[in-house]
């Protein structure tokens, strides 16, 4: 009789204990899965990584990582998160991040973002939380010179956004960028894209100039292509038949070549004159990613 109620006392204390040790669990999370659609992403390379955002009570919540391949193919579509969240999410945010990333924070270069209607939100380049403009009303003007040297033979191995036109003046109508973004100007020699520099202002100079002449350029963004050739190039050159570009670049950049957003894109004519206003061409729809997320 004593070893059965021996038997009952323990197992009592032991239903207690291990009652006592499930209460300290921590409570079940519900999740929830949602799906993201991608067009126009570029591959981002081994160092950075897209990361989705979800603004919770005007906080960021992440929302998944991945990656593209070199054909816009993301490595993941469906991404898992808490349930509350995703209910109470009212805006959805796409940011670059470094991979691998030591900041739980959002990076400061958001390239997509959309407002959920309903279970829904349709993403945008051009939203308040991502680049902020769409570029379709940007546009471009540039000549043909190489005012950094004293030799007027080689006149179509410079470009320089400008419109002689107007005093010279401004050679492009484009909007201000917010942080984490930056345009670069590009000259196309021989199917290679080579950088005339970067800049924030169509009215002042970009930060490059390894290529020009000794001379002082003007005040505008552009690049005289004359010494310190990449290489297989050959300079001075001669930039028709090519093709000049302006792009939108993440800060810090991922790559040394052009990226996805090009929204003024001038081919330059065999017979372009040079010191002449030559007009590019609109190409933002072209190039502007977009996506969708459902709930």
């Amino acid at each position: 009789m004593k070893n059965f109620q021996w038997i009952l006392v323990f197992s009592f204390f032991s239903f207690t204990f291990l009652t006592s040790c499930d209460s300290d669990e921590e409570p079940t999370v519900d999740t929830a899965t949602f799906r993201a659609n991608f067009n126009g992403l570029e591959d981002l390379g081994d160092d950075y990584a897209y990361e989705g955002w979800l603004i919770v009570d005007g906080a960021p919540v992440s929302a998944g990582i991945f990656t593209v391949d070199a054909d816009g193919n993301p490595s993941a579509t469906e991404f898992e998160v808490n349930a509350t969240d995703l209910a109470n999410a009212t805006t959805y945010v796409l940011t670059i991040e470094p991979s691998p990333d030591s900041d739980p924070a959002p990076s400061a270069v958001h390239i997509l973002a959309g407002d959920f209607s309903g279970n829904n939100a349709a993403l945008t380049v051009n939203h308040g939380a991502a680049v902020g403009d769409d570029f379709t009303s940007s546009t471009g003007t540039y000549i043909l010179a190489t005012p950094t040297d004293t030799d007027d033979t080689n006149e179509a191995s410079g470009v320089w956004w400008l419109d002689p036109t107007a005093g010279p003046g401004a050679g492009m109508d484009l909007p201000e960028l917010p942080e984490g973004w930056i345009y670069e100007g590009w000259a196309v020699i021989g199917g290679t894209p080579v950088s005339t520099g970067t800049f924030r202002s169509v009215t002042g100079a970009d930060d490059n100039g390894v290529f020009s002449g000794d001379q002082p350029g003007p005040p505008f963004p552009g690049e005289d292509f004359l010494r310190n050739a990449p290489d297989g190039l050959t300079f001075p050159t001669d930039l028709r038949g090519g093709a000049v570009v302006i792009s939108v670049e993440p800060v810090p950049d991922n790559s040394a070549a052009p990226f996805t957003l090009k929204p003024l894109v001038g081919p330059v004519a065999e017979d372009a004159l040079d010191h002449s206003p030559l007009t590019m061409n609109n190409n933002a729809t072209a190039t502007n990613p977009t996506g969708s997320v459902s709930k």
